[in-house]
């Protein structure tokens, strides 16, 4: 099986990804659906992978969004509905994907940037959102506000420092069944003093008084996230020439550790045309999926064959470094 984007530099030489691994990364039996529902974005945050924005108009299509909820329905296996965007909260089929998913007893993950919430139309989504239980995981890079601005743009902490109240409001991070939790992103480098993420349980304790102390406000989980070398991060390395350094510094963190708990092994990744790819990240670099016939998939493909584990291999490139450095990453957070 052809292996993807593994082009070494020659003055900062990458093994390719899959020399590391023991063998070929299988996929295991499908969990998690992972649905992009567009890039439309109320903001365009520096660090953006998907590279989001108020500009871009993709959006799933109404076809694409009944394939999807006839998917939910049908296959049981199915435990997590994970919704991610741009801002999946105004974009099409947010609200029927929630409601077909928790009628069927789903887990619904929305990924939110809580800014949405003061925008024009989506004052509702915090009700919506507590009215259906879905866990909310929401970016907060920082406990810091001028950190979080320059991440993410002006005036955006103090947004979210309100949302975040909203939702306490609401019994978020208070009440067992509305799970509120915050994403912690590095720092885009400027020089090759790179880092990864601290250890995952002192940083939330720390973000959990500094939050308490200072607004009053709860959560549940703090999920550390190493910004991968793709989309505007891969952009702003780049423009410092830090690309290749980075990824060498991901490779020199390689955890052998973290692989069998790597987010793509279970999970399919769906874009709003429809098409499947092993996670988020392939998505963004248009690695699509195959199945043993080395033949692309689509969410139609998945309904016909009436099987979700199709994928017998995972497609590995260099950015995949940055999912097993450490302690690992994940939409989960860390993976050890």
């Amino acid at each position: 099986m052809v292996q993807h984007l593994e082009i070494p530099s020659q003055k900062y030489p990458i093994t390719p990804f899959a020399s590391k691994l023991t063998g070929p990364l299988g996929k295991q039996k499908i969990s998690t659906l992972q649905i992009n529902l567009g890039k439309r974005c109320n903001l365009a945050c520096s660090h953006c992978h998907v590279e989001a924005s108020p500009k871009r108009t993709e959006e799933i299509s109404p076809e694409v969004c009944q394939q999807l909820i006839e998917i939910i329905q049908k296959f049981p296996q199915i435990r997590v509905v994970d919704l991610t965007g741009g801002a999946p909260e105004m974009l099409y089929g947010f609200k029927p994907i929630v409601k077909a998913a928790r009628m069927m007893g789903k887990e619904v993950i929305v990924r939110s940037n809580l800014t949405i919430y003061f925008e024009m139309g989506f004052a509702d989504i915090p009700d919506y959102c507590a009215q259906h239980q879905v866990k909310i995981v929401a970016s907060l890079p920082c406990y810091l506000e001028d950190n979080v601005d320059k991440m993410r743009g002006n005036g955006v902490y103090e947004k979210s420092i309100k949302a975040l109240q909203w939702l306490n409001k609401l019994g978020y991070g208070k009440d067992t069944n509305l799970v509120l939790d915050l994403v912690y992103n590095p720092p885009l480098p400027t020089s090759d003093k790179f880092s990864l993420p601290p250890p995952q349980e002192p940083l939330e304790q720390d973000y959990k008084k500094f939050l308490k102390d200072h607004f009053d406000i709860s959560f549940n989980h703090l999920l550390t996230i190493t910004n991968l070398p793709i989309g505007r991060s891969k952009f702003h390395l780049e423009k410092y020439q830090l690309h290749q350094k980075y990824l060498s510094f991901l490779e020199n963190n390689f955890n052998p550790d973290t692989v069998d708990s790597l987010m793509c092994r279970n999970e399919l990744s769906i874009d709003h045309l429809g098409r499947v790819y092993d996670c988020d990240f392939n998505q963004m670099e248009n690695i699509p999926a195959e199945n043993k016939f080395n033949q692309k998939l689509t969410v139609a493909d998945l309904i016909k064959a009436e099987n979700l584990d199709l994928i017998q291999r995972v497609k590995t490139a260099q950015y995949c470094y940055g999912c097993t450095a450490g302690s690992g990453s994940s939409c989960g957070g860390a993976l050890i």
